[in-house]
């Protein structure tokens, strides 16, 4: 599969690597251009390049979106439409200044994400796991209710369904939280949030 990362930071790299070892094609990008990240390309190998923001989105058929929660409005519409968008954002009012509707709980930051990527089928996934768990504790060879569980939530199942066979693929287990609005259990201070549990354990939190 093809597979665009928009965001070159902790994320979007370690899944980066970890993509590729399961296979797929991936052409990452970041705000600052693909020249700044040829050094990355490289050590990802010949199933990896360098984009733009615009062609890593029109390059994947599920495309990683890792920048910070801030800039999500830079993100493109039209390239991500009809696309499996995978929202690892979060919102960080320390960093990304204060929204609100956020704050309030009027909405969530993964629903203002749709509202932009109006046509892309979202899933939050990846946002509530540390990279450095996301990078070491993959584990392909035990059952899926054993493994780390990775927690998503979205409004369209057959994005999930993708979402979630990627997931699998590099060795970790998805934990369905439900519709889009159910994206608030992932956010940052929820009882799920850098939870490391298993998908067996999951279904008692």
């Amino acid at each position: 599969m093809k597979i665009g990362i928009i965001g070159a930071g902790y994320i979007g790299a370690t899944a980066a690597h970890l993509f590729i070892d399961a296979g797929h094609e991936i052409a990452i990008a970041n705000s600052r251009g693909p020249e700044t990240l040829r050094e990355l390309a490289g050590e990802l190998g010949p199933q990896a390049r360098a984009a733009t923001v615009e062609d890593a989105a029109r390059f994947g058929e599920v495309v990683l979106l890792a920048i910070p929660f801030k800039d999500y409005t830079t993100l493109p519409v039209d390239a991500l439409r009809d696309k499996v968008a995978i929202d690892a954002m979060n919102y960080y009012p320390d960093r990304d200044g204060h929204f609100p509707q956020l704050d309030d709980d009027e909405i969530t930051s993964s629903e203002l994400v749709a509202q932009h990527l109006a046509g892309a089928r979202l899933v939050k996934a990846f946002n509530t796991i540390w990279f450095e768990h996301l990078r070491k504790q993959g584990q392909k060879d035990v059952a899926v209710e054993q493994r780390r569980a990775i927690f998503i939530s979205g409004d369209h199942d057959e994005a999930k369904r993708v979402v979630t066979k990627l997931i699998e693929e590099i060795g970790f287990g998805a934990v369905d939280l439900g519709s889009m609005r159910n994206s608030r259990r992932q956010q940052p201070g929820a009882p799920v949030y850098n939870r490391d549990v298993t998908v067996e354990q999951a279904a008692n939190l």
